[in-house]
């Protein structure tokens, strides 16, 4: 059964194949999704209008994750959406400073449909 009032998620990724991957999982998750090549395109539609989820890489040109994380949730309506990141930084560094800086789950790539799910999943969204 189709969800009538379906969840949101940006997938922010710099490589227009992952973003097409992330959304084809997404999508069967029955998530609205768009899509952001780097932060800096990331913050503009969330000023437009926030998602419920992101999936956020770290290493992108113009303006990296963590760097968009943070401005992210300096803003008031930032701080609502669940943030995953999804990236190849998978030192105990990397995922740590996420999490501080306001990651909600953290997933490392390569990644499948069902580490995906599993993760919206523990995070209350699917």
């Amino acid at each position: 059964m189709l969800n009538t009032n379906p969840h949101t998620c940006l997938v922010v990724d710099d490589s227009r194949t992952v973003r097409k991957f992330a959304r084809s999982i997404l999508e069967q998750l029955d998530f609205e999704v768009s899509e952001a090549r780097n932060g800096a395109h990331a913050l503009a539609l969330c000023e437009r209008l926030m998602p419920d989820a992101i999936l956020l890489d770290w290493n992108m040109p113009v303006m990296d994750g963590l760097t968009f994380l943070k401005k992210l949730r300096e803003t008031e309506v930032g701080k609502k959406p669940v943030v995953v990141f999804c990236t190849t930084e998978s030192d105990m560094f990397h995922v740590s400073d996420a999490l501080c800086e306001g990651a909600d789950e953290y997933i490392i790539k390569p990644f499948d449909d069902a580490t995906v799910a599993n993760k919206f999943r523990q995070i209350g969204l699917v």
